[in-house]
């Protein structure tokens, strides 16, 4: 009886927190302004980039890499702002203060920036397909293998990411810290959902097989790394 009070209890503190950042987003809709210019100006730099490529030039070969990328420098900007205004605004103190479990308070904020992220997806997605596949004949693989591979890639990314930004607040160049704590240690996720894009939008012969294998090693990466971010928040947070 008592477990089941306990587990009631935590739900309704992850609400509570989920349900506070998400209002506080409605409100000013700094971060998902901020993130979604920013995925803009990448893909305009993309375009740049490639616009002297020829038409021989195949981008649906790189393309899984190129949104990914995008989408990972993205996150790096919404998960500082997402910690940073906590910081700022004495809320990030008042959860330490009140009897909230700490890995509660892990969910919360990972899950919060994980919705984030993906509302940020579904404007950038459709217009990077725009801009650099609808001409080409790709996308040949099914959108929702696309949709799975780029939530599995979020999940991670999110998750790490909200125990490092934690991890970086309190320090000096805190944006530069971040960057160089996160890109390593979602590295091996990065290559797997990269290939698993790829195999989506070039269909080649045993795409399905490459793209599960793929998206198997990177739900098991992600299951372990959230498990440690899991483990370890109350200590960050007690630092």
């Amino acid at each position: 009886m008592a477990s089941a009070k306990r587990q009631i209890s935590s739900f309704e503190q992850f609400k509570a927190i989920l349900r506070k950042d998400i209002v506080m987003e409605l409100r000013t809709k700094e971060m998902l302004t901020s993130m979604g210019l920013y995925a803009v100006l990448v893909l305009i730099i993309y375009y740049v980039a490639l616009s002297q490529a020829g038409q021989g030039f195949d981008v649906s070969r790189i393309a899984g890499g190129l949104l990914l990328l995008a989408i990972v420098f993205t996150s790096m900007l919404g998960l500082n702002r997402s910690l940073v205004h906590e910081q700022d605004q004495g809320c990030l103190e008042a959860l330490l203060l009140s009897p909230v479990d700490r890995p509660v308070i892990f969910f919360g904020k990972a899950v919060g920036n994980l919705i984030f992220l993906i509302l940020v997806q579904i404007f950038v997605v459709p217009l990077f397909y725009f801009i650099f596949l609808s001409g080409s004949g790709a996308q040949s693989g099914p959108w929702w293998m696309l949709a799975l591979a780029l939530l599995v890639g979020s999940i991670g990314i999110a998750g790490i990411g909200t125990f490092l930004a934690t991890m970086s607040v309190n320090t000096t160049g805190k944006d530069f810290i971040l960057a160089i704590m996160f890109i390593p240690l979602i590295f091996p996720l990065l290559l797997v959902i990269v290939a698993a894009l790829t195999a989506v939008i070039t269909a080649d012969p045993g795409y399905v097989q490459t793209y599960w294998t793929m998206l198997g090693i990177a739900l098991g990466y992600d299951a372990i790394m959230i498990a440690v971010a899991f483990a370890l928040y109350e200590f960050i947070l007690g630092a």
